[in-house]
């Protein structure tokens, strides 16, 4: 598999690339762009996360825990009768579970959102290339994996200057 990365000025001609690409059997890889382009994520096969199931089960599951351990010392573990009150006061139990569950919920949400990213990653073969810092400032690359065959990549290269890129520069996986 030979990676191509295609450069270009304006986003109309990265998304044109990018569905050309795409019906010539081509895998789109990714888009590098200074802003967001409607429609590239369908394009790219972007799927729904699962972010907000995760901090929900986390804040959850910690806010139980923590009401376990609060209801076992004072029901279980050791139990003191203070003017007559019940032991299980579940009202005044509620304040703790829900701040460390509210706590453990962003907890969560931050190690699956590293997880589900591959973050923290230092550095990509990608950032090699020469002229990819400008995908953060005025231009928009396309990086697309072709057959490893060199007609494969000739065609790909020529569909892709015909779609208006400025360079394709090959990269590594």
């Amino acid at each position: 598999m030979i990676v191509l990365l295609a450069e270009f000025t304006r986003p109309e001609a990265l998304m044109r690339a990018a569905r050309q690409a795409q019906d010539a059997g081509d895998k789109v890889l990714d888009a590098f762009t200074p802003f967001p382009i409607a429609g590239m994520a369908e394009l790219l096969g972007a799927r729904s996360t699962r972010l907000r199931a995760v901090m929900f089960a986390g804040g959850i599951a910690i806010a139980l825990g923590a009401f376990a351990t609060e209801y076992f010392s004072a029901m279980l573990d050791y139990p003191i009768n203070s003017g007559g009150r019940p032991l299980n006061s579940w009202p005044a139990f509620m304040m703790f579970p829900f701040a460390i569950g509210i706590f453990a919920a962003a907890v969560s949400g931050f190690i699956a959102l590293m997880a589900e990213t591959g973050l923290p990653r230092l550095h990509h073969p990608l950032f090699a290339v020469e002229g990819f810092e400008r995908a953060s400032q005025s231009r928009f690359l396309l990086a697309i994996a072709v057959l490893h065959s060199e007609t494969g990549t000739a065609d790909a290269e020529k569909r892709l200057r015909n779609a208006g890129a400025l360079s394709v520069r090959e990269a590594e996986p």
